[in-house]
């Protein structure tokens, strides 16, 4: 039997320095104390980044299909606030690369709730005429939430951080089959979100940037078709060797 059949669930509450977080399947996570929705790494326009270089492998239509998962989770989850814990634009120019009707879609969005944009490593900025206020980082009761640690500190991180920035995935063996995917990564002190945008990739939760953030036999919470898949440390199956 796999593991993952004995652990899915659509939805997985968690406690992060003492506050409960709901971490949902679509990648988002929920404050359900203050009414929440926290995504992190939309990356919007990606694609046509990558088609401005003359890299074809990606198609520049990344942005509708992550607005379509954004407006998904927001219609079923109905929060008051929405936090968009950075890289929302994969570069300083993805806004002009956006298409009039993503823009106003994105509009749309940010007009029905309040709204929250933290600053992340691709995008200090948030978009402009978007509406909504930024933040370098943003306290929510007794967690802080930010794009990625403070740098220099990483081996004094305070319990109760929530961050994005790493794209985390794991990969795990069931059934001799390898199944790799996104997921939440946690200690009970820190939780890194996984990647929300469509075209964003991942690193393995085993590589030395996630797992030397994270104490102990840390559990990840993997994004499947159907269900989150929890798992611990332990568990985990490092990316294959690539040949030289």
């Amino acid at each position: 039997m796999p593991p993952e059949r004995e652990t899915r669930r659509t939805t997985v509450p968690v406690t992060i320095g003492g506050q409960s977080i709901v971490l949902d399947h679509s990648g988002a996570a929920f404050l359900p104390e203050t009414d929440d929705l926290l995504v992190a790494d939309l990356h919007f326009e990606k694609g046509s980044a990558f088609a401005a270089r003359g890299q074809a492998m990606l198609p520049p239509y990344d942005t509708a299909e992550t607005l379509r998962r954004l407006e998904k989770v927001i219609a079923r989850v109905k929060p008051a606030r929405v936090i968009c814990m950075g890289d929302t634009l994969h570069d300083l120019a993805g806004d002009a690369r956006m298409s009039e009707s993503d823009r106003n879609r994105l509009a749309r969005l940010v007009g029905r709730q309040d709204w929250v944009w933290i600053a992340g490593n691709h995008d200090p900025a948030p978009p402009e005429g978007y509406g909504g206020t930024a933040a370098e980082e943003l306290r929510v009761g007794d967690i802080v939430l930010r794009h990625d640690v403070e740098r220099g500190a990483h081996s004094e991180i305070p319990a109760g951080v929530v961050i994005g920035h790493y794209h985390p995935k794991a990969a795990v063996r069931a059934r001799g089959r390898r199944i790799s995917g996104r997921c939440f990564a946690t200690d009970g002190r820190l939780l890194i979100l996984p990647a929300f945008g469509v075209f964003t990739g991942g690193l393995n939760a085993r590589e030395p940037a996630i797992a030397g953030l994270l104490k102990g036999d840390f559990q990840v919470f993997m994004i499947g078709k159907n269900g989150l898949f929890g798992f611990r440390r332990e568990q985990l199956i490092p990316d294959p060797k690539r040949a030289a």
